[in-house]
């Protein structure tokens, strides 16, 4: 964009570095930015000048400018010295055009520079193709945030906001914003605790989500609410996850699924177009939470490649396999994937490969992992199984096999066992990812849309012994089940009115239709166990303000780190935060969390107990 009036202003830059093309041949300029690259090629110095529109390369031409200081000054800069620079647009010599930059067409003939700060020598190249280890990048990531590929990701984060913010206000939503300090409630995951100074002794929790106060906007007569929230959990870190974490939070009242579902579709596919200028289908497809565990062992599936987990009890019921036998006979589960050899390319899968699957399948909880290699049979024509379970096998069960599987030689099974439906789903389900990603099933270019539905309400804690909320407390049990809550009945059975929007794997939104009506969230706290006075400490003002008309309402949040995350294509989360953490949530840059100081700690009415060492094993022993 033109200043109109800078040039009179020595140093204020009348165009950016990505702006200037064949056009502007003949103006006079002035640009600023960053060094990138410096060339001496004897009379001439070429300088690549950055900023984060793009780069315009500088040219120091004693004889065009007929001034020596320039080009002596030049002769000092080094890469990210940040320079300001006068002088006039020309085009470049036809096989001296760079096709790969915007500003290819075009060079600065400087006739006037100024440098504005000098530069130490970075820790590490200024590129995206820097070859620096990320603990290095996070310790310097201001320089970091230099990089194009992460200033193109900070950008396609603010288009996401844009976007978002300009369809939900089209649709009469508003923006409001809700507090950050407040109560700590039980959520699912573990709080940040601030404690107070003028009230001592009491302290604030770090909100975790504004899953109340957006309730309570809707008693309050908003009945359209979005805003960008910041979330804070104290939970276990990976690459797609972050201590703190933003969402677009979302709520309306006198609303259903179906309609809920038609506004979110929307809103992603003006996302779509807005940010990737891509058009995708505005129906997305619907499945069912217990589908998506049977089928591909996760709650979140990648429908981009079709390996499905099957059931194979029926086959086992009667074998003479006593691990499969064993696990049947109490009420388990054996289910396994079947990669027909089309899928396989030019894998072999030797014995090691094999081993690398089990030990993959026991880090996810299985006891084990049973393989099977289908091959031409020399003898007849029942199929021949490569494996060690092989032996063990019937020929009834071998044929039934091959009959309801429709195997073929070159075929590779793999078969999990176990009493617990969650183990053996998960262990697959992360088998099914790996091999997806291995053999080259996925087709990158996709963006598989999903609603997944009908999630279990209820969830039993066996340590606690009395049920959780699977999403939270303020989740609606699906129509058909309220009567069974309001009754207390078959709890583990209850559906919940939740969903959550998958995309190529990833959840990236979740939400659910709330209760209204207080006779059911007090059901809801009954089914979980809390007693009265539990429910008063830890919400009382909300169930009070279930008193006073309430609306049916429901709502979403999506995880705006996790979907600007794949809208930009990098798996991991950090790439598009400005500032992100490690996964031990701690900042390499300014070396937080830190200690403070003791007259602090006292304000706050704090004191640090220390943490008592283990006894020696041979304490008390004598020498």
């Amino acid at each position: 964009m033109t200043i109109v009036n800078s040039i009179e202003t020595p140093w204020i830059r009348t165009h950016t570095c990505g702006e200037l093309k064949g056009e502007s041949a003949g103006q006079e300029v002035v640009l600023a930015g960053w060094v990138s690259k410096r060339r001496d090629h004897g009379g001439l110095i070429f300088i690549d000048l950055r900023d984060r529109y793009g780069i315009t390369q500088l040219v120091f031409d004693p004889a065009i400018s007929g001034d020596t200081t320039s080009k002596e000054d030049a002769e000092t800069i080094r890469s990210e010295f940040v320079i300001s620079v006068r002088g006039t647009v020309r085009r470049r010599p036809d096989e001296m055009v760079n096709p790969k930059i915007s500003t290819g067409e075009i060079e600065i003939s400087v006739t006037e520079l100024n440098i504005l700060s000098a530069a130490k020598t970075p820790p590490f190249v200024i590129d995206d193709n820097t070859d620096a280890g990320e603990a290095l990048r996070l310790k310097y990531r201001y320089l970091d945030l230099r990089r194009g590929s992460i200033q193109r990701n900070l950008i396609v984060r603010h288009q996401t906001y844009q976007s978002i913010r300009q369809y939900l206000s089209g649709l009469n939503f508003l923006e409001i914003e809700t507090p950050i300090l407040f109560k700590s409630t039980p959520e699912g995951a573990r709080d940040y605790l601030v404690p107070s100074r003028v009230n001592q002794g009491s302290f604030y929790a770090l909100v975790q989500s504004p899953q109340i106060m957006k309730q309570l906007l809707m008693v309050g007569g908003f009945d359209r609410y979005f805003q960008v929230a910041r979330c804070f959990r104290d939970e276990d870190l990976r690459a797609d996850r972050q201590p703190e974490f933003s969402q677009i939070d979302i709520e309306m009242s006198f609303t259903n699924r179906e309609f809920i579902y038609q506004i979110m579709e929307g809103l992603v596919v003006n996302l779509f177009r807005d940010t990737k200028s891509m058009d995708i289908s505005a129906s997305f497809p619907r499945m069912t939470y217990q589908q998506a565990m049977d089928e591909y062992g996760v709650d979140k599936p990648d429908t981009r490649f079709e390996l499905k987990i099957k059931d194979a009890s029926s086959v086992f019921k009667q074998t003479g396999f006593q691990a499969f036998r064993s696990v049947l006979d109490q009420g388990g589960y054996v289910r396994g994937l079947h990669l027909p050899l089309s899928m396989q390319g030019d894998e072999t899968f030797s014995r090691k490969d094999l081993d690398d699957l089990s030990k993959m399948a026991q880090q996810n909880g299985a006891r084990g992992l049973a393989w099977v290699k289908v091959e031409t049979s020399k003898e007849g024509p029942l199929a021949a199984f490569n494996s060690p379970i092989a032996k063990f096998l019937s020929d009834a069960e071998r044929e039934q096999l091959v009959r309801e599987w429709r195997l073929q030689p070159g075929d590779l099974l793999l078969l999990v066992a176990d009493t617990n439906y969650d183990t053996v789903c998960g262990s697959l389900g992360a088998l099914r990812s790996h091999l997806g990603r291995k053999l080259n099933l996925i087709d990158e270019s996709l963006f598989n849309f999903l609603w997944v539905t009908d999630f279990p309400l209820l969830q039993y804690d066996a340590e606690a012994k009395r049920f959780a909320a699977c999403h939270h407390p303020f989740t609606s049990p699906i129509p058909a089940d309220e009567k069974k809550l309001l009754a207390g009945e078959d709890l583990a059975s209850l559906k919940a009115a939740a969903y959550d929007l998958v995309l190529n794997g990833y959840e990236v939104a979740g939400g659910s239709i709330r209760i209204f009506r207080q006779e059911v969230q007090q059901a809801m706290f009954k089914a979980m166990g809390f007693s009265e006075k539990e429910v008063q400490d830890k919400f009382g003002f909300f169930v009070e303000a279930l008193q006073y008309g309430t609306p049916p309402h429901g709502g979403i949040a999506f995880g705006v780190d996790r979907m600007v995350m794949l809208l930009v294509g990098t798996d991991a989360i950090r790439e598009v935060m400005a500032f992100p953490k490690t996964q031990k949530a701690t900042c390499l840059m300014s070396d937080c969390p830190s200690p403070v100081t003791p007259e602090q700690l006292a304000e706050l009415h704090v004191a640090l107990l220390k943490r008592e060492k283990p006894a020696s094993a041979d304490a008390g022993k004598a020498p």
